[in-house]
């Protein structure tokens, strides 16, 4: 398998994902703003998005799939198809019961996450509906990572990659239909989200049945809960929960303290977040879920030397793409968010609030990224204390810094914290990495990083003279103008930076790879 194929291809799809994500968000902030019921909705959907990050997706995808890997490359089809049954039951029925207990208890939970609400006695009691309609989506979520982490594991790629963008899909079509027919029209996209799960599940279904994988599902919710290797991933569950949340334990604890900070703070903070999540879904996912299994097989086969390689590989592409993303983020935050947000309800002053956190999540995009790839290489490992110690410390260091910056840099402080936190975390992992010999670099990194530092100087200076030679929020009532002004700052960055890089000696060739 080429992996930089394979990496170009789900990259594909991720881009589709954030492209329509983005379209999602323009419409949503045409429509709704950055209010007091924006701030609602963002908060309805972030309590079950967060149980789903931690237990469907992130802790579940760390400790099923190295154990997966080792069923498929040890005991095959027969035995992995087991398996998969087992702690599908354990999985779903685990998921439907967190629902119920979410359905009943969300007045009580959305007080915990933004009690700022409560001053706004409509927007909590929108929150609270909400919150208790998006709750069953963990368990559509519950099965499409399972199904995620088996077609991953089959090296079936597009499909999972694809997943997210039906989610976005019911978003955009709930913002243009349905939101008008409404007596409170932010409860459309509360309903998109419901939906939007159903589809997602309906897409595994005949992926994983032409593999031959798809689950058996018992009415016994105790079924598989005697199989060892349920028992295995649930007790590797146990820690990687904190291991994978630590990031999103600080993103809830940062809603609650914007809840208490001006009126659309966590709007701000959402739409800045909308915006760093697109390069770190396109370079961090897509590497991170191509190299947690193959280092599971690495790992599996014995094959240390392998498995510094792909190491050395992912952290090379990570540093190749990350660090222009990070100076493009910074140099063009207002420019991004004008032409993405700033239409209908979306005011120039929210534009400018919002472009402040972007600007501030710059600083760390790097380690948000570079966590996606070195977490993968301890997870296949099936070491899960390390990454769970590291998050703990970040965790603290996090909040400090939050009580630092934040009377000083109100919302864009909470942002930064994220990101000097997961670059903590990053410095720590790559440590843990290099004392215990499992990874070697490679000859040749202080000269690959000075050639990225010249790259990204003429990129950066080229995104600066983009973002200071329009007047962007000046161009609301010309949106096609603005669009196409965008992308042309865009497209000479990029231009300039692989062109230093090309002059410099990179070849694309020199970044190949095939896994064994």
């Amino acid at each position: 398998m080429n992996l930089l194929k394979t990496l170009a291809a789900i990259s594909s799809m991720t881009m589709l994902s954030r492209v329509t994500g983005l379209l999602r968000e323009t419409l949503f902030a045409r429509a709704f703003g950055a209010g007091a019921y924006t701030d609602a909705f963002i908060v309805a959907f972030r309590i079950p998005n967060l149980l789903r990050r931690l237990f469907a997706e992130g802790a579940f995808s760390q400790a099923f799939v190295p154990i997966l890997s080792e069923y498929k490359n040890q005991h095959g089809q027969e035995a992995s198809k087991k398996l998969v049954d087992h702690v599908a039951n354990t999985l779903v029925w685990a998921t439907l019961l967190v629902s119920a207990i979410g359905i009943l208890g969300a007045p009580l939970f959305v007080y915990l996450i933004a009690a700022g609400l409560d001053k706004q006695p409509g927007a909590f009691d929108a929150a609270v509906w909400m919150t208790r309609l998006m709750f069953p989506y963990i368990s559509f979520m519950a099965f499409v990572a399972l199904a995620g982490g088996v077609l991953n594991t089959w090296r079936e790629f597009k499909i999972p990659a694809f997943t997210p963008v039906l989610l976005n899909l019911s978003f955009i079509s709930a913002s243009l239909f349905l939101q008008s027919h409404l007596e409170q029209p932010i409860y459309a996209m509360a309903i998109a989200v419901f939906i939007g799960g159903i589809l997602q599940v309906a897409l595994q279904v005949p992926a994983l049945v032409k593999i031959g994988m798809l689950p058996t599902l018992s009415w016994n919710p105790a079924a598989g809960l005697s199989d060892p290797g349920v028992r295995r991933v649930l007790k590797k569950m146990g820690p990687a929960v904190f291991a994978v949340s630590a990031a999103q334990i600080s993103l809830m604890i940062n809603t609650s303290i914007a809840s208490r900070l001006a009126e659309g703070s966590i709007s701000w903070l959402s739409y800045a977040d909308r915006l760093m999540e697109f390069p770190t879904a396109l370079l961090g996912v897509a590497l991170g879920t191509i190299l947690l299994p193959s280092l599971s097989k690495a790992q599996s086969d014995g094959d240390p030397q392998e498995y510094s390689d792909l190491l050395d590989w992912g952290l090379r592409l990570t540093f190749l793409l990350a660090l222009p993303a990070a100076v493009g983020l910074a140099m063009l935050a207002e420019p991004l968010i004008a032409t993405l947000f700033h239409y209908g309800k979306f005011t120039a002053e929210a534009a400018t609030q919002s472009a402040r956190p972007l600007i501030a999540y710059s600083a760390g995009l790097l380690g948000i990224i570079l966590v996606k790839t070195l977490a993968p290489a301890f997870y296949a490992r099936q070491d899960i204390r390390t990454p769970v110690k590291i998050a703990t410390g970040v965790l603290i260091a996090t909040q400090l810094m939050n009580w630092l910056f934040v009377p000083y840099l109100q919302v864009a402080g909470l942002a930064l914290s994220i990101g000097l936190g997961a670059c903590i975390n990053a410095g720590f992992l790559f440590a843990g990495l290099r004392t215990r010999g499992i990874y070697t670099p490679k000859p040749g990194w202080p000269l690959f990083c000075l050639k990225l530092v010249i790259a990204c100087i003429a990129m950066g200076g080229a995104a600066w003279l983009g973002a200071h030679q329009i007047d962007w929020l000046g161009m609301q009532h010309h949106t096609l103008l603005r669009i196409g002004a965008l992308l042309l700052v865009i497209g000479t960055c990029a231009v300039v930076y692989f062109a230093v890089l090309l002059g410099l000696g990179f070849r694309v060739r020199d970044f190949k790879r095939s896994a064994r």
